[in-house]
Parts: C-alpha cells; structure tokens; sequence
C-alpha cells in the first residue's frame, strides 16, 4: 500500500459499542490507522438515562463500569486486529457530541452501519456526517469486496473534498478509482445553465470539460493511479448507486451544488448511507481534504 500525501491529523477516531455491525468498522479503522501511520483513538459512551434529580449514585456507577469494560474490550480487539498506537477515551455524553468534540485531532471518523435499506433515520450513521468537520466513514457489515474506490464528483467544493480523500484511500490501499458525474440536475443549476438540458450532445461536452478539470490534476500527481472517470446523463443519486455495486467505498460530498441547510446532508449522500451496498465516505466542504496542491 501506498502513504497518505498529505500532513494528516494526528488520530483516526473511532466510535464503539461492541455490536456485530461494528466490528466490521473497528477493523476498517484499524486498517485505516495502520495504513495512515496514525494513532487509533476509540470512543465509547455512556450516559445515565433518567432526569438529573433521579440519579442513584451506586447504580450510576454499574452503569459507568460497565461502559469502562466495553471500552476495554474494544481496546484489546483494536490490538488483536494488528492496531499499533490505540487508546480508549470514555465521555458521558450523547454519542453524536461526543464524536464531534473528540474529531477534532482526527483525520476522520469511522463508525460502524447497517446493512443497506436498513438504516435508521436517527442513527449516528446518518446524523453525524451532517454535523461533523471531518469525513466520516460509515462501514457497511458485510458489504462485498471488489477492491475498487468510487468518488462522486460534481463541481462543488463537497465534490473536490470528496475526490481527493478518494484519492488518497485508493493510494493507500492499491485500489482503483473511478471518479463518477452524475450530469443530469437540472433542478441544481442556475437558470443560465438550463438551456444546456435540451441540448444533450453539449451537455455532454460541457461537462466532460468540467470533470476533465477536476480529475486531471490528480492523474497528473500519481500517474501510477488506476483512475478512469465516467460522465453519466443520469441523476447522481441513480449514477452513483450504480457505480457503487462494484465498490468497496464510495465517497461523495456532505452536499452538493443545491442551496441547503448548513445541518443537512445533501439528497444525494443521505441517499447513499441508506442505499449503497458498500461502505460510504461522506466529506465536508470545510475540515476536509481540498483541492491539489499546485
């Protein structure tokens, strides 16, 4: 595998609760943290679920010991897999603050999901990539193995962010890559653009022009890279779908072109943690990766 081209934070963050989905998550974290030459820090919660004036301080304490041997146990599974540097950190907070807060040293976030079609509106999964300044990798249980990255782009900030953590995974990892642009959103663009959705043949080149600016720079840094890029005349929530049966992981933006709520996730990356089959990256415009260097 390759190394990370860039100067990283300091840790990979990882959120823990013992359950089957996210031991396929505490391993993609270990691998990540190996492969990044970082810290592996492993976060887990507890929190005493009644009202501050109906604390029993001896039963608060089980509560409280009880998260310390899970956290125990997630630590020395860290080890087991192969982890070299990992610690536990214990906060007595929702799990979504908590991850929040602890993310601000990490290179990303990683937690665990579950199966596609399955994942539940207030899952972490799905609420803390709209609220966090880090990427964050929501690991697919028993998602298939291809070994290919696919990276949404579409001429957002989020879509830049998003291709060059793509990158910098299929460096690591000895993946491929294809950088994917689903070009059909008309819905998204400014009212000069329009003319350009009756007029498929320049659409296409339009945008084949755009996703040639994005994706050059980067064949131009690693040349040994296997990357392809594919313009699609599809919605990029249908493209993307598409391109990730034969993935590994797919990263796209937290939003793309459209005017949304800061506290939203785009349509487009919410529909991917409910409905892509394998593991998704989602990338904010600000604390994410950037664009090439010059």
């Amino acid at each position: 595998m390759g190394r990370a081209p860039r100067n990283q934070r300091p840790n990979i963050l990882f959120g823990y609760d013992g359950s089957r989905e996210n031991d396929a998550a505490l391993r993609w974290a270990v691998e990540e943290a190996r492969a990044r030459g970082l810290a592996l820090v492993i976060c887990h919660c507890w929190h005493w679920p009644y009202p501050p004036g109906h604390v029993d301080d001896g039963v608060e304490a089980i509560v409280r010991r009880a998260g310390e041997r899970l956290l125990e146990q997630g630590v020395r599974r860290a080890r087991d897999l192969g982890a070299d540097a990992v610690r536990g950190r214990l906060r007595r907070e929702p799990v979504l603050q908590a991850l929040v807060r602890e993310s601000e040293d990490a290179e990303l976030i990683v937690v665990g999901s579950h199966d596609c079609r399955r994942l539940p509106a207030g899952s972490t999964a799905m609420r803390l990539p709209a609220q966090a300044r880090r990427p964050v990798v929501a690991v697919r249980h028993a998602a298939p193995s291809h070994g290919l990255v696919v990276a949404g782009v579409d001429g957002s900030a989020g879509g830049a962010a998003a291709l060059r953590l793509a990158v910098e995974e299929a460096v690591l990892r000895g993946w491929p890559l294809r950088v994917v642009y689903g070009a059909w959103e008309p819905g998204t663009v400014p009212e000069s653009e329009l003319p350009l959705f009756g007029d498929r043949a320049r659409l296409a080149r339009t945008r084949a022009a755009m996703l040639e600016r994005v994706a050059g720079p980067w064949r131009e840094r690693h040349p040994d890279l296997d990357m392809r890029v594919s313009l699609v005349l599809e919605r990029p929530r249908e493209a993307l779908l598409e391109a990730a049966q034969d993935a590994d992981l797919l990263v796209v933006g937290d939003r793309g072109t459209g005017h949304l709520d800061p506290l939203l996730l785009g349509a487009t990356s919410s529909a991917m943690l409910h409905h892509a089959p394998c593991t998704v990256a989602i990338v904010p415009q600000t604390g994410g990766p950037g664009e090439p260097p010059a």
